[in-house]
């Protein structure tokens, strides 16, 4: 965590600079830029995320870390337990696919819904593969997020479209509330990822009788696209592990995601150097808000 001095003193060591110079912090976002680099990185705001896409497209610019990246150490330590999480959630599926398996071999066997049930955990163990490769991705940066920008209605049509089928299959209602011309500063692949998760958890966890809203609003900080349902809600314990990985409350455990969809979410968004927060209360839904920065734009008319 960068305190105030520490700040200061980056602003301070920037402004005296004639090199192409930015200070960020161990998690990318700016500190402090010279003269030099803002004419280099137009556009750069103090708390936005730097990315490594824009680094390189300007190899003379200097890069400092006020505070140090993470230490090796701390590095294995996090990919060990990230490892571990992974092979614990493999398990699942494989043990029920062998079971069913078994099951089949039995005299008097189902063998049709055998084999139909043993389909959805070798999916359910594939999507999870999926999930698990694509956050990886992200994480190591071959994934670059904020690359141009998208319209968004577009998209928001296409994923309720997508996903209406499971919703009517859930008693779920789907609603759009958005301004058909604006745009978010994310790749059409990350947008569709950060919504099919967002609305696809939603199905998932309101409940019957429920409705989803997804609504995407502008103001002159920027844009916040939420997806809220007035379902089941979240616990108060539930609520702060919600973009942990793997993470499963008690009402998910029993569910068939991966427990990585808002983990993803949040990685996306926070790498097009917006935040994310989600709100809930049992009985009262929950409501998941993205807001990205004020470049997110309106498409030309």
């Amino acid at each position: 965590m960068v305190n105030g001095e520490q700040a200061r003193r980056a602003r301070a060591l920037a402004a005296a600079s004639d090199d192409a110079l930015v200070v960020l912090d161990s998690e990318r976002r700016l500190l402090a830029a010279s003269a030099a680099a803002a004419r280099r990185l137009p556009g750069l705001e103090p708390g936005s995320r730097v990315g490594e896409e824009a680094l390189a497209a300007e190899p003379d610019v200097l890069v400092l870390f006020l505070a140090s990246p993470p230490e090796l150490s701390a590095y294995e330590e996090l990919r060990a337990g990230f490892t571990a999480a992974v092979s614990h959630e493999l398990r699942t599926p494989l043990a029920r696919l062998l079971a069913l398996l078994e099951t089949a071999a039995l005299p008097d066997a189902e063998v049709g819904e055998l084999v139909a049930q043993a389909r959805e955990e070798v999916r359910q163990a594939g999507e999870l593969i999926d999930d698990v490769l694509f956050l990886g991705e992200l994480e190591t940066g071959r994934e670059i997020v904020s690359l141009g920008e998208t319209p968004v209605q577009p998209v928001v049509e296409e994923v309720v479209a997508s996903l209406h089928e499971r919703a009517d299959h859930a008693q779920v209602a789907l609603e759009v509330r958005l301004d058909g011309g604006v745009a978010l500063p994310v790749r059409r692949r990350m947008l569709r990822v950060v919504l099919e998760n967002l609305v696809a958890n939603a199905i998932r966890y309101a409940g019957p009788g429920s409705t989803c809203r997804i609504e995407v609003t502008r103001s002159a900080e920027g844009v916040s696209l939420a997806v809220a349902d007035d379902g089941k809600g979240v616990s108060a314990a539930d609520l702060p592990r919600l973009f942990e990985r793997f993470y499963r409350g008690d009402q998910a455990r029993t569910s068939r995601g991966t427990g990585l969809g808002l983990a993803i979410v949040k990685h996306v968004v926070t790498a097009a150097g917006g935040e994310v927060e989600a709100r809930s209360a049992p009985g009262r839904g929950l409501a998941v808000t993205a807001r990205f920065p004020s470049r997110a734009s309106k498409v030309p008319a």
